[in-house]
């Protein structure tokens, strides 16, 4: 059986591939996988993450228009509470999920939750798919070369022990050695509610 970290590197990967089509940040997503199944979640999950990536470059350009780096960072405001809200919801795949699992008398919390486990594993595969492209740049010198593929060689291997204990984690969440306790981000700088800058222009 394929294990849940196999599934996920494979669909980040086809994600990633699938922007890279047309590579530009208003490309529309073709989810492949059918509406709210933990394959069709962890696709946009990285889309999202792939288009926030490429915001991220643009925004940098020194020369950009003032007008046009706002309404970007605006986009990339929305776009990290899409990438939060979605977290949140496969966390509650998992919840589901394991809802019948008692937890043994000595069970332990682990420090994150799986699904904020697996955000950083699609932003490894996003970090492993460019610096790939680095090293296969040909208007670069061997040095560089070189630097890149050190770098390469630790996010593949920070891919691999992520992959590891992200699937011994789950293992454990479902023998009950480990119990899933998700507290929601709250976040408050866009909550109008919350933003003192948002609520005291009332």
């Amino acid at each position: 059986m394929m294990s849940f970290t196999t599934l996920s590197n494979r669909i980040f990967v086809e994600s990633i591939l699938a922007y890279h089509k047309d590579d530009h940040v208003d490309t529309p997503i073709r989810n492949p996988y059918p509406l709210k199944s933990i394959e069709y979640y962890l696709y946009l999950k990285n889309w999202i993450d792939t288009v926030q990536w490429h915001l991220e470059d643009i925004i940098r350009d020194p020369n950009i228009n003032p007008v046009e780096a706002l309404a970007i960072k605006r986009r990339i405001d929305k776009s990290n509470q899409d990438r939060t809200d979605l977290v949140e919801l496969i966390d509650s795949y998992f919840l589901d999920r394991y809802q019948a699992v008692e937890p043994l008398s000595h069970a332990t919390i682990n420090t994150e939750s799986p699904a904020w486990a697996i955000d950083r594993l699609s932003i490894l595969a996003l970090k492993i798919y460019h610096m790939q492209q680095q090293v296969e740049r040909d208007d670069i010198d061997a040095a560089h070369r070189d630097q890149c593929q050190a770098k390469l060689d630790i996010l593949l291997e920070q891919q691999r022990d992520l992959s590891t204990a992200i699937d011994q984690l789950l293992a454990d969440i479902e023998a009950g050695r480990k119990y899933m306790k998700v507290y929601r981000q709250m976040k408050m700088y866009n909550d109008p509610n919350l933003n003192p800058v948002l609520y005291g222009k009332r």
